[in-house]
């Protein structure tokens, strides 16, 4: 009987040292994230990527994320210095690096969700956008737009002329264009300086997307929301690998890995931005926020303001040998054909904690 449980935990041993072994010998890929615990990327997005990855890889591949590696700015390159395997960047904080990725930004007075924006954004991409470059450095895995682009305010407004001079916060890309048609007075701040700010009253205002209500708790510091139809701007954002990191994993990881990235992890990008931009605007009204909606002359009037808006980046996209013009016409119509296809993703299909 000795023998047998010495024989017994000899080969738990062993077992237990294979399965050690094994574990070591899996490639563990590093995110580097930006917003805090709570933001929808890293209670979604991330967790959901991450379990399709060991999935698709039968579990040769996984997904380990570590917060606060650097600034949002700093992404880009803490990946492409190996810093971090992977993270997830949005352009407008790295102005005159990234101008193609405005093409999404524009407002378009018109209603469509941010996982049809996402999809058609990623298909627009492959199409037109990815020769020129601009992502070199890292490969991207994905692409992403969020939702409708408010304004924050501590006070109310009537009208768009109430704006000027006031300081708001803003991020870069079209958002900062818009700010400067609105006559306000920029600040540049990431998200997560946002609350501080407000706080302190260096900034009146804030331009963000709704989910900062509740993810950056703008709720509690700027009581009111000024919204366009179709949102004031959108955003665009990327996720993106080391390419020497996607060079070690072998062709039949790579291939796996991109089966659940690609369309499939820009479509899971947009679905969480609109996952949480309802939260944002739940938990604002639990604060008692006012949302104010302009009339319909001051819809008119921010309409012109940014009607020059896509004709201007035209000539940026010409001088970057892409043809802007029949890039948004593209991706304008990839959000019809998106809307009406079956392919949308569910609570059921993500991890989700606050489900």
């Amino acid at each position: 009987m000795k023998k047998m449980a010495t024989l017994t935990t000899f080969s738990a041993l062993m077992l237990l040292s294979s399965f050690q072994g094994a574990a070591a010998a899996d490639t563990v890929l590093q995110v580097s994230t930006w917003a805090g615990p709570n933001h929808g990327v890293n209670t979604i997005v991330w967790p959901t990527w991450g379990k399709w990855v060991e999935e698709a890889t039968d579990g040769r591949v996984s997904v380990n994320v570590t917060h606060d590696l650097g600034p949002p700015n700093a992404q880009m390159e803490l990946v492409a210095d190996g810093v971090a395997d992977v993270t997830w960047l949005f352009h407008g904080l790295m102005p005159g690096r990234f101008e193609l990725t405005k093409l999404p930004e524009f407002p378009t007075f018109e209603d469509f969700s941010s996982e049809n924006a996402s999809v058609a954004y990623w298909r627009t991409h492959q199409e037109y956008l990815s020769d020129a470059g601009e992502h070199r450095g890292v490969e991207v895995l994905g692409l992403g737009v969020h939702g409708p682009g408010a304004l924050f305010l501590a006070e109310p407004i009537e009208s768009l002329d109430d704006l000027q001079g006031r300081r708001a916060r803003i991020g870069g890309g079209v958002m900062a264009d818009i700010s400067s048609a609105l006559s306000l007075t920029g600040v540049a701040l990431p998200p997560g300086g946002t609350y501080e700010a407000a706080t302190q009253g260096v900034i009146d205002g804030a331009m963000l997307t709704l989910e900062g209500l509740k993810s950056f708790r703008l709720a509690e510091v700027l009581p009111y929301t000024v919204q366009m139809p179709g949102g004031f701007y959108r955003g665009s954002f990327s996720l993106v690998i080391n390419p020497d990191t996607w060079q070690s994993l072998s062709e039949q990881d790579r291939n796996a890995i991109m089966d659940v990235s690609g369309e499939k992890l820009s479509r899971l990008f947009g679905f969480m931005m609109d996952t949480v931009d309802v939260r944002g605007v739940e938990f604002a009204k639990e604060e008692g926020n006012t949302f104010i909606e302009l009339p319909a002359e001051e819809v008119e009037n921010f309409m012109q303001l940014a009607a020059n808006l896509p004709s201007d980046w035209f000539e940026v996209a010409t001088a970057k040998d892409v043809d802007g013009e029949a890039a948004r016409a593209f991706f304008l119509e990839q959000l019809q054909v998106v809307a009406g296809d079956d392919e949308g993703l569910s609570a059921d299909d993500v991890v989700d904690p606050d489900a």
